[in-house]
C-alpha cells in the first residue's frame, strides 16, 4: 500500500491493518516498491505471507474490460481476524485494493479495508452463496477520512481492557461461556463480543452489566471451537500455521472412520488439534487411502497353512506389507507381501491349505536403499550407543592373577622402570638404613673448612 508521508490526512494506520508487508516490499524515497517492482500494487498478492488470511490474488488486475462494460460495482472489504464482507459502490469512487473506506454498519458506520475488487468479486460471492441483491450487500459511504481513522484508533485499542472486564463480569454473574474475542466497529458505537459456550447460556444479565460498564451497544455472536481457533490463529503440531486460519473455509466433519483407515493410534491426544476437536487434517490424504485400500482384503479374512490358521494383525499401505500370527502361538509375528496373501486367500479358495507362514516370511528379500552417503563417516546413528567396557573385568583377572602367584599389572611396572637402573632385591628396613649410612655425601656440596675443624682459625 502506498502512502502519501507530506499528506495532512495520511496516518501510520499499518498496525491496524491486519496484514504485514512481504519483505519485498520495502519502499524507496519516492515511496516506490524497490523489491517487487509493482510500481505501487503487491507483487505477490498476499503480503504477509498468509497473515492475510484467505486473501485472493487478484489476476485480472492489469486486464483492461472489454469496450463498453462497466466495472463491477461490489467490493470485497476485509475487517478484524479475517472477517469479509461484501459492499456495493453506489456513489462511484474510485476505489482500489488497499484503501481505507467507511461502511455501512447496524447502526452506524463501520471501517475496513478493501481486500479485492472487479470480476473476482463475483467468484467470491458465488462461492459464498450471496445474491448480488441481497440484504446483506450493503454500502460503502466513503473513504476513510483523518477523523475516521482517529476513531477508529480509539475504539481498537479499547479491545483489549473491554475483553478482560467482559471476562471478570462473566465470572462474577457465573455464566458458562467463555469470551473468546472482541471486535469494536468502526465508529466506537458498538462491540461485537464472540463466545463459546457447550449448552445454552442466558445472557440477557450480562448484556445489561456489558451496555452499562461500556456505554456502548453490545452484540453477542456465538462461534464453534473451530471457528475460534481460526480467528485466535496459532501454530499446529505440524509447525505450520493453523490451516483454518490461513486457507481453510470450510469445516467437514471428522471422525475416528479416518484415522481408523490411516492405520493411526487411536490417541485423543495426538489427533486432537488446538480447538479440542479432531484435527481436520486427517480428511486430506483420507481419499488416497481409500485407493490404496482397494486391493488389500478385509482384515476378517483368515489365512489356513498347514500350521495352523493365522489372523491379521496389522499393515502398511505404502509398502504393501500385512503381518499376520497364528492363533495358537500368538508370539512372533510373520511378515507378508501382498501378493502373497493374496495367493494365499486364493488358494484357500480352492479348499487348498498354504504353506507354513515361515515360509512365505523367508521368501521376502529386503533391499537396502542407499539415501545418505557417508562423507565425513559419521552416518550412524547409533554409534554413541555402544556400553562402555566395565573395569571389573580387569579386577576379575588381577584377582586371578594374585592367586595363581603372579603379580598384578607386573609388566606395566617393569616397562616403567629405567633400563640402567637395576631391580633391587625385597630388603629388610634394618638393612636399608646401613645402607643409606654409607653412602658418600654429595660431591656438588663444598666443604667450606678443608682442614675438618668446626672453627675456622
Amino acid at each position: 500500500m502506498q502512502i502519501n508521508k507530506n499528506s495532512k490526512k495520511s496516518l501510520d494506520f499499518s498496525k491496524y491493518i491486519y496484514f504485514m508487508a512481504c519483505g519485498s516490499c520495502g519502499t524507496t524515497e519516492n515511496g516506490v516498491p524497490k523489491g517487487c517492482k509493482s510500481n505501487g500494487n503487491c507483487g505477490s498478492g498476499t503480503c504477509g505471507s498468509g497473515s492475510e488470511k484467505l486473501a485472493v490474488f487478484d489476476w485480472l488486475s492489469n486486464m483492461t474490460l472489454p469496450s463498453g462494460q462497466a466495472p463491477f460495482n461490489i467490493y470485497e472489504v476485509r475487517f478484524k481476524n479475517g472477517r469479509k464482507h461484501f459492499f456495493k459502490n453506489t456513489e462511484n469512487l474510485t476505489i482500489s485494493m488497499g484503501d481505507v473506506v467507511a461502511v455501512e454498519g447496524s447502526p452506524g458506520h463501520d471501517i475496513g479495508i478493501v481486500s479485492l475488487g472487479g470480476e473476482l468479486v463475483k467468484v467470491q460471492m458465488k462461492k459464498r452463496k450471496v445474491d448480488v441483491d441481497s440484504e446483506d450487500v450493503k454500502k460503502i459511504y466513503r473513504k476513510a477520512s483523518q477523523r475516521d481513522i482517529d476513531i477508529w484508533e480509539k475504539a481498537r485499542a479499547r479491545e483489549p481492557e473491554t475483553q478482560r472486564k467482559g471476562r471478570e463480569i462473566l465470572g462474577r454473574l457465573g455464566l458458562k461461556m467463555k469470551l473468546s474475542d472482541v471486535e469494536y466497529q468502526g465508529d466506537g458505537n458498538k462491540a461485537t463480543f464472540y463466545y463459546t459456550a457447550d449448552t445454552r447460556v442466558d445472557f440477557r444479565q450480562l448484556i445489561k452489566d456489558l451496555a452499562g460498564a461500556f456505554s456502548i451497544r453490545v452484540e453477542m455472536k456465538q462461534v464453534g471451537a473451530r471457528q475460534e481457533a481460526a480467528r485466535l490463529g496459532g501454530i499446529g503440531s505440524c509447525g505450520r500455521e493453523l490451516c483454518c486460519s490461513t486457507w481453510l473455509t470450510d469445516f467437514r466433519k471428522v471422525t475416528t472412520t479416518a484415522a481408523r483407515y490411516q492405520q493411526l493410534s487411536l490417541n485423543p491426544l495426538k489427533l486432537a488439534g488446538q480447538c479440542g476437536k479432531l484435527k481436520c487434517c486427517l480428511n486430506f490424504e483420507l481419499d488416497t487411502y481409500l485407493d490404496a485400500l482397494n486391493d488389500f482384503p478385509k482384515q476378517e479374512v483368515v489365512l489356513k497353512t498347514e500350521n495352523g490358521d493365522a489372523e491379521f494383525v496389522k499393515m502398511d499401505i505404502f509398502k504393501r506389507l500385512l503381518w499376520y500370527t497364528y492363533k495358537e502361538n500368538r508370539s512372533k509375528w510373520y511378515r507378508l507381501s501382498l501378493d502373497q496373501v493374496l495367493e494365499i486367500i486364493e488358494l484357500n479358495k480352492n479348499k487348498e491349505v498354504a504353506v507354513p507362514l515361515e515360509d512365505y516370511e523367508s521368501e521376502i528379500e529386503e533391499v537396502v536403499k542407499v539415501d545418505f552417503e557417508n562423507v565425513v563417516g559419521q552416518d550412524s546413528l547409533t554409534r554413541f550407543d555402544a556400553p562402555k567396557k566395565s573395569r571389573r573385568r580387569n579386577r576379575n583377572n588381577n584377582r586371578k592373577k594374585v592367586a595363581v602367584g603372579e603379580k598384578p599389572n607386573q609388566r606395566k611396572q617393569q616397562q616403567s622402570k629405567k633400563p640402567n637402573q637395576p631391580n633391587k632385591p625385597n630388603q629388610p628396613k634394618a638393612q636399608r638404613k646401613n645402607n643409606n649410612q654409607n653412602k658418600p655425601q654429595n660431591k656438588r656440596r663444598r666443604n667450606p673448612n678443608p682442614n675438618g675443624n668446626s672453627n675456622p682459625t
